[in-house]
């Protein structure tokens, strides 16, 4: 599924099922709520926080998976609001970090592998 597909089948959606989209400033708050939810598995699958006792997940890797998603629609309701083609947005800002960070990464003696 490309991008431009992706912004089409939830604009879709939303007008078949969702009757309308939320406000920008609702969507916002909405989006900020899916991320805290993929942080927490985050923190805890791969941070050091623990799980609360009961509350281990049966498939991380399902809810992981499900909480990107849900942050990725919530994103692109945004963008289908504000009038964003993702597409576009994407591919210009590939060519700008291409253009500043060519060799800025190669170079970050943080980023090299300790064993070379």
């Amino acid at each position: 599924m490309t991008l431009d597909q992706l912004q089409t089948d939830i604009d879709h959606w939303i007008r078949t099922y969702g009757v309308r989209y939320f406000n920008e400033m609702t969507n916002l708050a909405v989006l900020m709520e899916e991320v805290g939810e993929l942080s927490r598995l985050f923190a805890r699958e791969y941070g050091e926080q623990s799980y609360k006792p009961g509350k281990e997940p049966n498939d991380v890797k399902s809810d992981i998976a499900n909480e990107m998603s849900d942050v990725l629609f919530v994103l692109v309701c945004l963008a289908n609001q504000t009038g964003i083609n993702l597409s576009e947005a994407m591919y210009a800002n590939l060519q700008k970090k291409t253009g500043r960070d060519q060799t800025r990464h190669h170079e970050n003696d943080k980023l090299q592998d300790p064993a070379q």
